[in-house]
């Protein structure tokens, strides 16, 4: 990157939480302590206001999240993100919703047989939409990638779920308008139109879905359901949708043009085993009564509420894999304790050692720990006792010891004044003696460790 950013340094995070109460007529937050919540990653949509960019996520989203026992995790919708999602773990959850168009050329391998004209009609018509962000299909496509490789909760909503089925192999309509009904039209194929956008009655807006039997979707809305007809009114805010649902993925409901309007895999849906990959084209978090926080059925949050249960599942799953038995931890702490006690004791002999100096009377106990570990440690090798004599580690016999280095300070003291008043030609004489001497022993060590070796093997 330009600025040498090295994205394998990910720093440490503490998330602190604020309590809102009101203290002398004005809003005031504290911090407050609480239980770590799973963790459920969204990516913002951008927008400019005011001349800037602003990241949002809608309410309806975030209120859910919350009320059914998890915390979300806003990842901005910002140039680089999609090279840092590490930073982000741990990932229990992932919700994808709103946003523009997928760029089409993420999944057009079918010829879509729109032609310029019609492209730029569909530009016009839907300005807010067609605007690709291709650093939010990067962002949102490793996400979706993520939680298929590692089977981690995903729930996408409206392009949530386009995301998803393009993340598996599947392909879209790039307007319904234009390719679905008037390919419908041009076969000679009598099917009813379905207005999938009306902007003049945003929020208002309704289009009947059948919902599949044994799905999800018919668990939760079952209740809702007229006999024999199979169908509930749902929101709609998109013009494109699932052209060609990926092989993996069972719809759950029908749009009257032949529209998928939810998909699931059957294979990743179990929410009591942290199992869960879904995709909805409707809003069911806004699918509120005029002027009501009431929703249109007792079903409509139920999409929310299992994933949430199978986020908790999973990261139960990842905490168990990873989890230390309490009685290894409380071992592993005093074992630790042990551990410095014992490098105290040898910091204090190897000080001891280096300076020539006898120990305080008050360090004899910690003196103690040195001792009693080199007693009971009968593993040590030759090389690392003779090291931890060296060092003084033999601190029980401490004051013998200090005696025999002061003996060999004297002598040394002894023999450097003794040099001090020899010549040059004696001092290299003497050099040359020792080097000698050096090499004959040299000689006689390695004859009679061979003489060993021979020995053994006979």
């Amino acid at each position: 990157m330009a600025n040498n950013t090295d994205l394998s340094m990910i720093l440490p995070r503490v998330l602190i939480v604020s309590r809102r109460t009101v203290r002398k007529n004005k809003f005031v937050d504290f911090v407050v302590l609480s239980t770590i919540l799973p963790r459920v990653l969204i990516v913002s949509r951008r927008a400019v206001r005011k001349n800037k960019f602003v990241d949002f996520v809608g309410e309806y989203h975030l209120d859910l999240i919350v009320s059914y026992g998890a915390v979300p995790v806003i990842v901005p919708r910002v140039t680089g993100v999609h090279m840092l999602l590490e930073s982000f773990e741990p990932i229990h959850g992932v919700v994808l919703c709103e946003g523009e168009d997928l760029d089409p050329s993420l999944y057009e391998d079918e010829i879509s047989g729109l032609s310029p004209e019609e492209l730029d009609e569909i530009r016009r018509l839907h300005a807010s939409d067609t605007a690709v962000d291709r650093e939010k299909d990067s962002i949102e496509l490793g996400l979706a990638k993520l939680c298929l490789e590692r089977n981690i909760p995903y729930l996408g909503i409206c392009r949530g779920s386009q995301v998803l089925n393009v993340a598996c192999g599947g392909t879209l309509y790039q307007d319904i308008e234009k390719e679905l009904h008037k390919n419908k039209s041009s076969e000679g194929e009598t099917s009813t139109k379905v207005v999938h956008m009306d902007y003049d009655n945003y929020d208002g807006h309704r289009h009947a879905v059948k919902v599949v039997e044994k799905t999800p979707l018919h668990d939760w809305f079952k209740d809702s359901l007229e006999e024999g007809k199979m169908e509930i009114m749902v929101n709609s805010y998109h013009h494109q949708g699932v052209k060609r649902l990926a092989q993996r993925f069972v719809p759950m409901a029908f749009a009257a043009d032949g529209l998928v309007e939810g998909f699931y895999d059957p294979d990743a849906y179990n929410p009591e085993e942290g199992k869960f990959i879904m995709g909805l084209q409707f809003h069911p978090e806004r699918m509120r009564k005029p002027d009501s926080e009431e929703f249109d059925y007792p079903g409509c949050p139920a999409a929310y509420q299992e994933f949430v249960k199978a986020v908790v599942a999973y990261r139960n799953k990842l905490n168990a894999a990873i989890c230390v038995p309490k009685s290894v931890t409380t071992l592993n702490k005093e074992m630790e304790k042990k551990r410095k006690i014992i490098i105290k004791s040898f910091s204090i002999a190897r000080n001891m050692y280096e300076t020539g100096c006898e120990s305080p009377q008050s360090k004899a106990s910690e003196l103690e720990a040195g001792a009693e570990f080199l007693q009971s440690s009968t593993a040590l090798s030759t090389q690392q006792e003779k090291r931890l004599k060296q060092m003084g580690a033999t601190v029980r016999n401490s004051s013998s010891f200090l005696e025999r280095l002061k003996m060999h300070e004297e002598r040394e003291k002894v023999a450097r004044n003794i040099m001090g008043k020899m010549s040059i030609e004696q001092l290299s004489d003497l050099v040359s003696f020792y080097h000698m001497m050096g090499k004959i022993s040299s000689e006689v060590l390695e004859k009679k460790l061979q003489e060993l070796v021979t020995e053994v093997a006979l």
